[in-house]
C-alpha cells in the first residue's frame, strides 16, 4: 500500500507492534493470554469483514459431492440472508488463516456436516478450500479477473452404519 521507501519503518513498526501486543512471549505466558482474550473479546483480531461488509472474502470453500451412481456435484456453502453471508465470509477467513490443521479440519467437516443433512444419499464428500487472488490493478485493465490458489483438500465418509453425517 505504502511505497518501497516506506518499508524499512513499516517493519520497525511491525516489530514494536507484535512486542505491545506480546507476540515474542511464550504461548503460556499470562500477559500474552491476556492480551489474546482482550482481543478477541473486543473482536480486535477479527479483521475488516465486519466493518467493510463490500470487501469481497478472501476464501472460498466449495463441496465435492459424490453420489453411490458415480455422479458428482458441486455446491458452495449456502446461506438465507446476507447477514449470514458475512458471516460466512468471516468464517471462511477464520478458516483460511488459522494455523492449526486439526482447527481447520474441524472446521471443515463442520460445514460439511450441514451440505450432508441436505444430501444424505451422498456417500463422500471433498471439501477444497482456495484462497480468492485478486488482480492488481493493472490486471484489471487487461481484462483479467480474480483466480483461485489451491490451499487444502479434505475428504469424508460415512464412517459407520449409522448414515450419520460427518460432525455427529
Amino acid at each position: 500500500m505504502f511505497p518501497a521507501r516506506f518499508d524499512a519503518y513499516s517493519q520497525k513498526a511491525e516489530g514494536v507492534a507484535a512486542v505491545a501486543l506480546g507476540q515474542h512471549l511464550a504461548a503460556s505466558n499470562p500477559l500474552r493470554q491476556t492480551l489474546a482474550t482482550y482481543m478477541g473479546i473486543a473482536g480486535i483480531d477479527a479483521g475488516y469483514g465486519y466493518f467493510a461488509p463490500n470487501v469481497p472474502g478472501g476464501y472460498k470453500l466449495v463441496f465435492e459431492l459424490h453420489y453411490p451412481d458415480g455422479r458428482v456435484e458441486y455446491k458452495l456453502p449456502r446461506v438465507n440472508s446476507r447477514a449470514a453471508g458475512l458471516r460466512i465470509a468471516s468464517l471462511l477467513d477464520q478458516i483460511g488463516r488459522t494455523h492449526s490443521d486439526a482447527l481447520r479440519e474441524h472446521m471443515v467437516k463442520m460445514l460439511a456436516g450441514s451440505v450432508w443433512r441436505e444430501h444424505p444419499e451422498v456417500t463422500t464428500i471433498r471439501a477444497v478450500l482456495g484462497q480468492i487472488v485478486q488482480p492488481s490493478v493493472i490486471d484489471v485493465e487487461q481484462g483479467k479477473e480474480e483466480t483461485y490458489k489451491f490451499l487444502y483438500a479434505y475428504d469424508f465418509s460415512l464412517g459407520s452404519e449409522s448414515g450419520e453425517p460427518p460432525n455427529q
